[in-house]
């Protein structure tokens, strides 16, 4: 095949990633209409939509993929900055503290994103059952990364949100559409980094355990010994391992969990900053003060104002009932 009729071959394809592009923004903007975010009967499954840009908003993101059909988003995480958008989709493989900024929406042309929880049972379980082909690409890096979207992906995302009308086919086929999905990334650039978490045994999987362990003994004093002995790993082998997959310490990535419970529950719970900095695991609210300020970019009391004067709090409500429910 010679290099003009290579060229010629991919104008369709592109054509039709951009139509079916098309149709996941139409699903997603038909069932989400005014609001701002809507957690779907579907498992693990939210639809986003926002009508200007962003200035830069701390999150924790979990194991998802998330695929954007309009829109531009900006994520940093420890000075290494990557760019979400319409032809890019997110993968993040385990719990990571991030800074996001969308960076292109506008009430004319909204960013239309869905979310989808990724349930790691899953992932081995398709493993398991299935020898799949994962695209030849280092498994090594940060576990959060952007992958090309592809019709096939696309396609598959549009049938999920198909579900959202016929609500008494979600039982049933919402698991099976999402195990395509996942059967998509993983033969994608970025499906050797999603095997290397999810497969028992891996660096990678053991360092997943831990850091789930670290994500829900926040308030606890830190012990890397401890951490390291869950992974199965040396020390100065947990800590290579522990910086390449959240580009970041132990130390700051705890850190970074406690500040953004503390804000949370700020906002949610009514709680005064000393408050928040106890119950986070923090021994002094006045360096709980300096840290906020340094990670937020202002004093606490002025950061929960400023977001309840932006209405974040009436969303931020909603989410945090829910999970705990």
């Amino acid at each position: 095949m010679t290099k003009a009729s290579r060229s010629l071959s991919v104008i369709p394809l592109r054509n039709k990633v951009r139509e079916v592009r098309a149709e996941l923004a139409h699903k997603i903007a038909a069932f989400v209409g005014s609001q701002e975010r809507v957690v779907t009967d579907i498992p693990g499954l939210s639809l986003y939509r926002r009508t200007a840009p962003s200035g830069p908003c701390p999150v924790t993101y979990q194991p998802s993929l998330a695929v954007m059909a309009q829109g531009r988003k900006r994520i940093d995480l420890s000075g290494t900055s990557m760019i979400f958008d319409e032809s890019r989709y997110l993968l993040t493989s385990i719990d990571l503290p991030v800074v996001s900024r969308l960076i292109e929406a506008s009430p004319e042309r909204p960013s239309l994103t869905m979310l989808l929880k990724l349930e790691m049972n899953m992932v081995r379980e398709l493993l398991s059952q299935h020898e799949i082909q994962v695209a030849d690409a280092p498994s090594s890096g940060p576990a959060i990364v952007v992958g090309e979207v592809t019709v096939e992906l696309l396609e598959a995302c549009c049938r999920l949100l198909d579900l959202l009308w016929s609500p008494q086919d979600i039982p049933v086929l919402s698991g099976l559409i999402q195990r395509e999905i996942i059967y998509r990334i993983l033969r994608g650039p970025a499906g050797a980094r999603l095997r290397a978490i999810a497969t028992l045994g891996d660096q990678s999987q053991r360092m997943a355990k831990a850091i789930a362990w670290l994500k829900a003994n926040y308030a606890k004093p830190l012990r890397v010994e401890a951490l390291a002995r869950i992974a199965g790993m040396g020390l100065s082998t947990f800590h290579h391992h522990f910086r390449a997959l959240t580009a970041m310490s132990p130390l700051q990535y705890q850190k970074q969990l406690r500040l953004h419970a503390a804000r949370q529950r700020m906002l949610v719970e009514d709680l005064d900053a000393a408050s928040a900095a106890f119950e986070v695991g923090y021994q002094s609210p006045s360096q709980f003060s300096r840290e906020y300020k340094r990670f937020f970019g202002r004093p606490p009391a002025q950061d929960v104002h400023a977001l309840r004067q932006q209405g974040v709090s009436r969303l931020d409500v909603a989410i945090y009932r829910r999970k705990s429910a």
